[in-house]
C-alpha cells in the first residue's frame, strides 16, 4: 500500500474520532466495578482457598489491563470530549495502574511521533537494535542486550521493574520539568495511601497475597501486548529521510486478531495499526472501523498462535527489511571475528 493511501486512511477515519462521554463513562465504571468485585471475591476466597484466590488474580489482572487502556486513551485525548476530564480520569486511574499519567503521556506521545523511525528510537519503545549495531557492540554489550531481550526479563522481571520501581522514580522525569515530576510524586503518594488503606481494611498479608499477583500478571500482559504490536513480521522500519509517519503507523503496527473475549478485556488495543493511524479514535470504536473497512483487517494481521513466534525476533535486519533472531547473525559474527 502506497504512502499516499496510508495518508488517505487518516482522512477516512476522521468520523470515528468523536468520543461519547456517556459510553466512555460507562466503560470506565464497568471496568473499575469488575476489578473491585473480583478483588473482593479474592478476599473472600482467601479465607478458605488460597489457590482459588490466586486463580482469580488472572481475570483481575485483565481488568487492570483494561483500565490501563482507558487511561491510555485519556492520554491521547480520545476517551472524553474535554481535556479536563481526560486528564482527571487519566490521573486517577494512574494510581490504580501504577502509572504516573503526565509523565507516561509525554513518553507515549514521543513513541507515536517516531514509531518505526530508526533514528528516533529509545523513548516509549522496546529497545531494538539493527544487526549492524549489534555486531558493533563489545562482548559485554552483546550480553547485556541478549539479557534484556531474554523472555524471562522481557515478560517477567522487566514488567515488574517498570511498574513497581521505574514508574515510582523515573529519572527521565527530572528532565521533563516540574509538571512531570510533580505528577510522579503525587501518584506515588496516592498509591501509598490506597495501599495502606486496603492493608488496614483486609490485613497487610492478605493485601499482598491479593494485590501483588494482580500487579505482576497485569504488568506482564501489558508488556506482552505492547511487544507483539510492534515486534512482528512483516513490520516496517526506516531511517528519517525515507520514514513516513502514516505508512509506518499502518505497516509498522500489527492487527493482533485475538478471540473476541480477549479483545474486549484488552480494550481492543490489538487493532493497533488503526490506533496508530488515528490515535484519537476511542478504543470502543476500533472494532467498528474494521467492520466498515474490512480491507484493514488484512494488514499486519497476527493471530494468538502466530504471536508466540514473535518472541525470538530481536534484531532489525536492514538488508532483509525484517526482524530476525540472534541465531541468524551467528555466521556474520564468526566472519567478523
Amino acid at each position: 500500500m502506497a504512502t499516499g493511501t496510508a495518508r488517505e486512511w487518516v482522512r477516512r477515519l476522521q468520523p470515528y474520532r468523536m468520543p461519547s462521554d456517556r459510553r466512555s463513562a460507562f466503560e470506565t465504571i464497568l471496568t473499575l466495578g469488575l476489578l473491585i468485585s473480583i478483588w473482593a471475591l479474592m478476599w473472600y476466597a482467601l479465607s478458605f482457598s488460597i489457590v482459588l484466590a490466586l486463580a482469580l488474580s488472572i481475570p483481575a489482572a485483565l481488568m487492570m489491563v483494561r483500565l490501563f487502556i482507558i487511561q491510555h486513551d485519556c492520554g491521547h485525548g480520545s476517551m472524553f470530549s474535554t481535556a479536563k476530564w481526560n486528564d482527571r480520569i487519566g490521573r486517577a486511574l494512574g494510581v490504580i495502574t501504577l502509572t504516573p499519567y503526565d509523565y507516561w503521556r509525554r513518553s507515549h506521545a514521543i513513541h507515536h511521533a517516531g514509531s518505526g523511525n530508526l533514528d528516533r528510537r529509545g523513548v516509549g519503545d522496546i529497545d531494538t537494535l539493527t544487526v549492524a549495531e549489534y555486531l558493533a557492540l563489545s562482548r559485554v554489550g552483546r550480553l547485556k542486550y541478549r539479557l534484556y531481550r531474554h523472555p524471562l526479563v522481557m515478560f517477567g522481571i522487566g514488567p515488574a521493574f517498570i511498574f513497581m520501581l521505574e514508574h515510582r522514580l523515573p529519572v527521565a522525569a527530572l528532565k521533563d520539568g516540574v509538571m512531570s515530576w510533580t505528577s510522579v510524586m503525587i501518584t506515588n503518594l496516592a498509591i501509598a495511601a490506597m495501599w495502606i488503606g486496603l492493608g488496614m481494611l483486609v490485613g497487610f498479608k492478605a493485601f499482598l497475597i491479593i494485590h501483588l499477583p494482580i500487579m505482576l500478571i497485569g504488568a506482564s500482559i501489558g508488556v506482552w501486548m505492547f511487544y507483539v504490536q510492534h515486534q512482528f513480521n512483516p513490520t516496517h522500519w526506516d531511517h528519517a529521510p525515507e520514514w513516513e509517519r502514516e505508512f509506518a503507523a499502518l505497516h509498522g503496527s500489527s492487527f493482533y486478531d485475538l478471540p473476541r473475549p480477549l479483545m474486549w478485556v484488552t480494550g481492543n488495543i490489538g487493532i493497533h495499526h488503526v490506533h496508530h493511524l488515528s490515535s484519537r479514535i476511542p478504543f470502543y470504536r476500533l472494532p467498528q472501523v474494521l467492520k466498515d473497512f474490512p480491507e484493514l483487517a488484512s494488514i499486519g494481521r497476527l493471530t494468538l498462535w502466530e504471536s508466540f513466534r514473535c518472541v525470538p525476533l530481536t534484531l532489525w535486519d536492514e538488508e532483509r527489511r525484517r526482524l530476525v533472531p540472534f541465531r541468524s547473525v551467528h555466521g556474520r559474527m564468526a566472519a567478523a571475528a
